[in-house]
């Protein structure tokens, strides 16, 4: 089970950590996006936002090697991805772009509500 829980763990780290390659540049966020960066302001939010979702996918995938970090990991994921489909839901002008993100958060929660439940089943009733 622990491998299951694992396992999850790296692909929802994966999944998190896949907008690191916007620190690349306003192309690169483009592209990932289907939007323009091109006011200097809004590029370096963009690029920041890039490497705080490497840090959350970073913890998720060091937490499937190292288990005392899989709660914080769990609630930190979670929170991350649930939030953007709570932001994202209700707009109607959402693009393709932004709607696939939605469509992979909500893949990722599931993964994630997965590992969350065989963690705590798993675990040795006291």
């Amino acid at each position: 089970m622990e491998k299951i829980v694992s396992g999850l763990l790296i692909l929802t780290g994966l999944l998190n950590a896949a907008p690191v390659m916007g620190v690349l540049g306003a192309e690169r966020l483009k592209t990932m996006y289907g939007l323009s960066f091109e006011e200097p302001n809004l590029l370096v939010l963009m690029q920041h936002r890039a490497v705080l979702f490497a840090l959350i996918g970073g913890l998720m995938i060091a937490a499937a090697f190292k288990p005392a970090l899989q709660p914080a990991a769990f609630l930190i994921g979670f929170v991350s991805m649930a939030a953007f489909v709570a932001f994202a839901w209700g707009v109607p002008e959402l693009n393709g772009h932004l709607k696939r993100v939605m469509i992979a958060d909500i893949a990722g929660i599931g993964a994630l509500l997965a590992a969350i439940a065989i963690y705590f089943l798993a675990r040795p009733q006291i």
